[in-house]
């Protein structure tokens, strides 16, 4: 039996699939029109495996805009062979969760009522799923730097995704 050759998906790719799914949070930079093309567990993986960190954390403005993709997150973990991959998007999932908890208010003017987010991933990076969401985001950022040895400022990064998007789409509504 044949090997089937690795499919890969190119940022732009990526960032054309967020789009489709009415995720402006990177610009599009290629030729490539809006088209949704891959599987959700696909694109799920395929964000937590991007080399860039802009992209791969685009996972926090796709979980805030479709809380139903949650049900396609364990599939999309299972799929990722690379450690430092499964651990940013567990990671960035636990961190829509409790960025949809800070600011559930904004996102439910924009989209409409949403379901919330299931905790997936809370117990195994060893965060409080009930604490406020700025202790809980604090905390999470302390595990995110143990984990990754980087010392890195996840909390804004964090918030800076939730923030860019949050912007995008409240402008969108506006103008509409």
């Amino acid at each position: 039996m044949a090997e089937q050759p690795s499919l890969t998906v190119s940022n732009d790719q990526l960032v054309s699939e967020l789009w489709a799914r009415d995720v402006q949070f990177l610009r599009i930079r290629s030729p490539l029109l809006p088209a949704r093309l891959l599987p959700t567990v696909q694109l799920i993986a395929s964000l937590a495996q991007s080399g860039d960190s802009r992209v791969c954390f685009s996972l926090i403005p796709l979980f805030l805009r479709h809380p139903e993709y949650s049900t396609h997150v364990i599939e999309a973990d299972r799929s990722i062979r690379v450690n430092s991959a499964r651990i940013a998007l567990r990671f960035y999932y636990t961190a829509a969760f409790f960025l949809q908890k800070k600011f559930h208010g904004r996102i439910n003017r924009i989209s409409g009522k949403q379901d919330l987010l299931p905790d997936l991933f809370s117990k195994q990076l060893s965060v409080d799923p009930d604490m406020d969401p700025d202790g809980a985001l604090s905390n999470l950022a302390e595990r995110h730097n143990a984990m990754t040895g980087r010392s890195v400022n996840w909390v804004g990064t964090y918030e800076h995704a939730a923030d860019v998007w949050l912007r995008q789409m409240e402008l969108q509504t506006a103008d509409s």
